[in-house]
């Protein structure tokens, strides 16, 4: 099933017009939020256990003919450091949530301001993921959009001024789950009209 799913989401990035760019993707978010699952699961279409990130990762994926250098910088503390020695040429970020964590909601928010305000990435898409919606603790996407302070600064789901010529950075929430193959493709998707 999750091979099938891969094929299905390689064939959806080829067909919406990626199949001759490269691409410089962060995957950032605090520990446990699911970055290295997601990039395992785009990688391999395999969910395996992970230990926590101690030490920045990369990955090249190969969709047809589209390269995506992805990073796994880390989530915890010391990790959120060197976030920013990995900004230069960065066409996108994926900032991961762990959607039945509320505890860690205002901790996740000061990180994704701080990335927000970094002059470096001011013009570099945002897609953020709330992860695992598949556990019974998951908030709704508006708890979610309201507890990281979304509302009113992100740029719609529909379809995008892929031209330039749009006021705001690209920025956007999808809700998902890794573990159950589902709502990430969406937000990948509408990232793509960025790229």
């Amino acid at each position: 099933m999750f091979l099938l799913a891969k094929m299905l989401f390689y064939a959806l990035l080829s067909k919406l017009g990626l199949s001759r760019k490269e691409a410089k993707i962060l995957f950032l978010g605090l520990d446990n939020a699911g970055k290295t699952t997601l990039l395992r699961m785009l990688k391999d279409a395999r969910l395996s256990q992970h230990e926590p990130t101690r030490h920045p990762t990369s990955e090249e994926l190969c969709i047809g003919n589209i390269k995506f250098k992805a990073f796994d910088v880390g989530g915890h503390q010391i990790a959120r450091r060197v976030w920013s020695d990995y900004y230069a040429h960065v066409d996108a970020v994926v900032y991961l949530v762990d959607a039945a964590d509320a505890e860690r909601f205002a901790e996740s928010k000061t990180e994704l301001d701080a990335l927000l305000l970094d002059e470096t990435i001011a013009r570099v898409p945002f897609l953020v993921l709330g992860n695992k919606i598949d556990t019974p603790r998951a908030v709704s996407e508006a708890e979610l959009r309201y507890a990281l302070g979304l509302n009113n600064f992100t740029t719609g789901k529909g379809e995008a001024d892929a031209t330039g010529s749009h006021v705001a950075r690209p920025l956007e929430l999808f809700m998902c789950s890794i573990v159950g193959n589902m709502g990430y493709g969406d937000g990948f998707r509408w990232l793509s009209r960025y790229i």
